[in-house]
């Protein structure tokens, strides 16, 4: 990607380097794993992720704060480069469709965070918390993404994992994470799901979205970028998931839909560069 020497956001809390201090969230190992593979992309299962940590808190010695590495300086620019351009481009996007644009701040951490969605470690993966309207990230998940999904890695697929969460951020100030929320109430747990694969797959269509928008006004893309988007779209696919943890599919326990099916809504936000063509919910039945 050729973002050197484009805008930052403001919008950035670098809290990586600081304290932990007394009671953590323990995230590691096996349930770490199980937590990162269920909830991976975060999404509207942020107050879900806070309550299962939550529930396993532990113990560790507290920790100093250091001074970040000049890899993860380097790291924090390009994240905050890359947030600057998606509130440039949704503030676009919005203005064309005749809406007010509200941008949503993004927290960097390491280890565990506390939010308004409950507390987390680098577990959960990045995810998006309405309460707060803030997105986190730890940024090892991508070195997961990469080493035990198969991911091709690279820096667009942390472009399009920001994308995604930028747009649960999307779907909660047009009021559709509300609305998903609420029709939610009464049904049954297959159903339900659906309801969920269809938020998720959205906030997939919004990140092909904006790398529409991306490509077309900004030049920001290289070759190659679009595959690594791809590439991790198909890693956190519900199927490949249970696959790689169980051995089998079980379709009716999708929450964020196939690899096949993310996939597809990127490309369609992607090639089409309409967000009228993004309704995923008449779509997943």
């Amino acid at each position: 990607m050729k973002w050197i020497g484009r805008r930052q956001s403001d919008n950035v809390d670098d809290r990586r380097g600081m304290s932990g201090g007394g009671k953590t969230l323990i995230g590691g190992g096996v349930l770490g794993i199980i937590i990162l593979l269920l909830n991976a992309f975060g999404g509207e299962n942020g107050q879900m992720i806070g309550n299962i940590l939550q529930q396993t808190r532990g113990e560790t010695e507290p920790t100093e704060e250091r001074a970040l590495t000049p890899e993860e300086i380097t790291e924090g620019e390009f994240i905050k480069t890359l947030l600057a351009d998606n509130e440039d481009i949704w503030t676009k996007i919005f203005e064309e469709n005749n809406l007010a644009f509200e941008a949503p701040k993004l927290v960097l951490f390491s280890g565990q965070v506390q939010t308004a969605c409950g507390g987390a470690s680098s577990a959960s993966g990045p995810f998006y918390c309405p309460e707060d309207k803030i997105i986190y990230m730890d940024m090892s998940f991508f070195e997961e993404l990469r080493t035990k999904f198969g991911a091709e890695g690279g820096d667009f697929s942390v472009a399009y994992v920001l994308a995604h969460e930028f747009g649960h951020h999307i779907q909660t100030i047009l009021g559709t994470s509300a609305k998903m929320r609420q029709d939610q109430e009464g049904k049954s747990d297959v159903e339900a799901n659906k309801l969920s694969v269809a938020l998720e797959l959205q906030a997939d269509f919004y990140a092909g979205l904006w790398t529409h928008y991306n490509e077309n006004k900004n030049a920001m893309l290289e070759p190659g970028d679009i595959e690594e988007a791809l590439s991790a779209a198909n890693a956190v696919g519900d199927d490949t998931i249970q696959k790689k943890m169980q051995g089998q599919v079980v379709p009716d326990s999708f929450t964020h839909g196939t690899s096949e099916q993310r996939m597809y809504w990127f490309n369609r936000g992607f090639k089409s560069g309409d967000i009228r063509k993004g309704d995923t919910f008449a779509k997943v039945k």
